[in-house]
């Protein structure tokens, strides 16, 4: 037998042959933002319930930090096959979205997209620049808002700035994880560029607090993350849907407020997170503008 037939068969008995999946044990409560809240309409909610189930176990395959990239990658094929029904059996999540898709009507594009970022997630550990994390973030984030449009029935006149809105949310997050990512997964969101413009190593993340000159670099995201931000704050006001638009409208409110909180505080000296006050505070100013 061959090398690779050895590594082939190595990673053939790494992938269960009844369930590849392996929740990690977060759930909607550990996300920044609203999921599919009770703001939505109540017979869509067990859709986006379906969907979010999908990402969270794919997106906890990617982020093992025992697997293999070839492995991960083996067992996000199996759930995009069972997704689309290749397969009949692998990945519960994968067939709860299947059978919430065939009713729906929505289509698998925007859970097959998620699919494309887990797997470049599983291989890829640096991105050199702003432009190779936005195209990142077109898979890891667009697709979330993209799915919720037009399981709403909304217009792809929202997608841009929904795109707009899901990169914003999406570079937030990499700012509040920045650490943990290294450690954890020695995986850097930062672009390397920056970091080299400034002076800094993606090692810097590690430090107990962060640096003047790795401030600076988190500044200039935030910067680009506030431009983010202005293009998404079309979108409450493209959304026909009434209780999507109040949702949305809280979405880009807590988007501008984490953004600001990050400009103040430290991501590597502790969790830069939203407060209760920050979620009354964004639904009590949208539910007066739009209720």
């Amino acid at each position: 037998m061959s090398a690779n037939d050895n590594a082939q068969a190595t990673h053939a008995a790494a992938v269960p042959d009844e369930n590849i999946e392996a929740w990690s044990g977060k759930d909607k409560a550990d996300e920044n933002f609203p999921v599919g809240s009770l703001l939505l309409r109540r017979e869509l909610r067990e859709h986006v319930h379906a969907y979010y189930a999908f990402a969270r176990n794919a997106d906890d395959i990617a982020d093992s930090a025992t697997l293999p990239p070839a492995v991960k990658i083996a067992r996000l094929n199996i759930m995009e096959e069972v997704l689309t029904g290749a397969r009949a059996e692998g990945a519960p999540s994968a067939t709860r979205l299947r059978a919430s898709l065939a009713q729906s009507g929505v289509s698998a594009i925007h859970a097959r997209e998620l699919l494309v970022a887990f797997r470049q997630d599983a291989v890829q550990n640096r991105y050199a620049d702003w432009a190779a994390l936005m195209d990142y973030c077109r898979y890891s984030a667009a697709p979330v808002g993209r799915y919720v449009l037009e399981l709403h029935g909304e217009d792809k006149a929202t997608w841009p700035a929904s795109d707009a809105l899901c990169a914003a949310l999406q570079v937030l997050n990499h700012l509040q994880d920045c650490a943990g990512d290294l450690r954890n997964l020695d995986r850097c969101y930062i672009p390397q560029d920056m970091l080299a413009k400034a002076g800094c190593k993606t090692d810097d993340l590690a430090r107990g607090e962060t640096t003047p000159a790795l401030r600076a670099v988190f500044d200039q995201m935030l910067t680009l993350t506030e431009a983010l931000n202005e293009a998404a704050a079309a979108l409450p006001g493209l959304v026909r849907a009434h209780r999507l638009r109040v949702e949305t409208a809280i979405i880009t409110r807590l988007a501008r407020r984490l953004t600001a909180r990050l400009r103040h505080g430290d991501p590597l000296a502790s969790r830069v997170k939203l407060t209760k006050v920050d979620f009354i505070t964004a639904a009590t100013l949208s539910l007066g503008r739009f209720a």
